[in-house]
């Protein structure tokens, strides 16, 4: 049955298809388990990056929990279900968060495939376009591992799996880069709440070494930086409040501020993103193709 809905949607997705000026790149923030901070960087790295003057969406793709709200501080009444079954515009969704950040309220692989009409789907391809303007979209995934959560790491451009210093999360992110790998040989790594640079390598090199050694020695896990255990942290998100706007003088910033310059460098080496795969539309076209 879902191979017969991703048919449908995929050749709707090709029948709306149009050249496009820009190209967005997709990056996947995901996690073997909940509570390793994945939403909390996810929020903050989409702020950091629109600061630094790109145009931004972050698709909130994590249903179960909906935490994008509670860390921007906003209101979420409809997402891109009520879209797909006719019941709102893609304007009416959207939350601008700052001038060049938008957050754009997700639904889950499965519930997005059940909707396959031809006219709302046209109409929906259509209105989309108004996120073609955007140079990166995060996409702050579910955490584990279910089919539905793979079509978004399938359809990214960068998929980043985040743990932190505890035994039974490392287990999980190396279950999480295991299946991972037959998707894609490139996956990113950050690790959260470390006391230390060298702590974080430690943890990173122990995992890289068990997946060449079992997984594939070519396989090209990449550590994208860590972030230090801070208070400040904690205390923002209780307080409703980005790390990266009230605590801009602390090392965990500075921890941030560094895997946000990594993504800008991979945005400004763009390769892999072709012409038409820009937005919100291209994100579909791109969910699509993996079916």
């Amino acid at each position: 049955m879902m191979g017969h809905q991703a048919e449908k949607l995929e050749e709707l997705v090709a029948s709306s298809s149009k050249k496009r000026s820009r190209n967005t790149r997709f990056v996947a923030i995901t996690s073997g388990k909940g509570g390793v901070g994945k939403s909390t960087i996810s929020s903050n790295l989409a702020y950091m990056l629109s600061k630094s003057g790109l145009n931004v969406g972050i698709f909130d793709a994590d249903i179960g929990l909906a935490n994008l709200d509670v860390m921007y501080n906003v209101k979420i009444k409809k997402n891109i279900l009520h879209v797909l079954k006719g019941e709102a515009t893609v304007q009416d969704i959207l939350i601008p968060v700052t001038r060049n950040l938008i957050l754009i309220p997700g639904e889950s692989g499965d519930e997005i495939l059940k909707y396959a009409d031809k006219e709302l789907f046209e109409r929906f391809m259509q209105e989309a376009e108004i996120l073609d303007k955007l140079d990166v979209m995060i996409i702050d995934t579910g955490a584990g591992i279910g089919e539905h959560i793979q079509m978004f790491l399938n359809a990214a451009d960068d998929v980043i799996v985040v743990t932190v210093p505890d035994p039974a999360a490392i287990t999980d992110a190396y279950a999480t880069v295991k299946t991972i790998s037959s998707l894609r040989n490139d996956i990113g790594m950050i690790l959260n709440q470390v006391k230390s640079e060298k702590e974080a390598m430690a943890i990173f090199g122990k995992i890289r070494q068990v997946a060449h050694s079992n997984i594939s020695p070519n396989l090209n896990l990449e550590f994208y930086g860590k972030l230090n255990e801070d208070v400040k942290v904690s205390s923002s998100i209780k307080r409703r409040e980005l790390f990266c706007v009230s605590a801009e003088n602390s090392s965990v910033y500075k921890d941030l501020e560094q895997i946000a310059n990594k993504i800008i460098r991979k945005l400004e080496r763009n390769v892999l993103v072709s012409a038409d795969e820009s937005g919100l539309s291209g994100l579909f076209k791109r969910l699509m193709q993996h079916f």
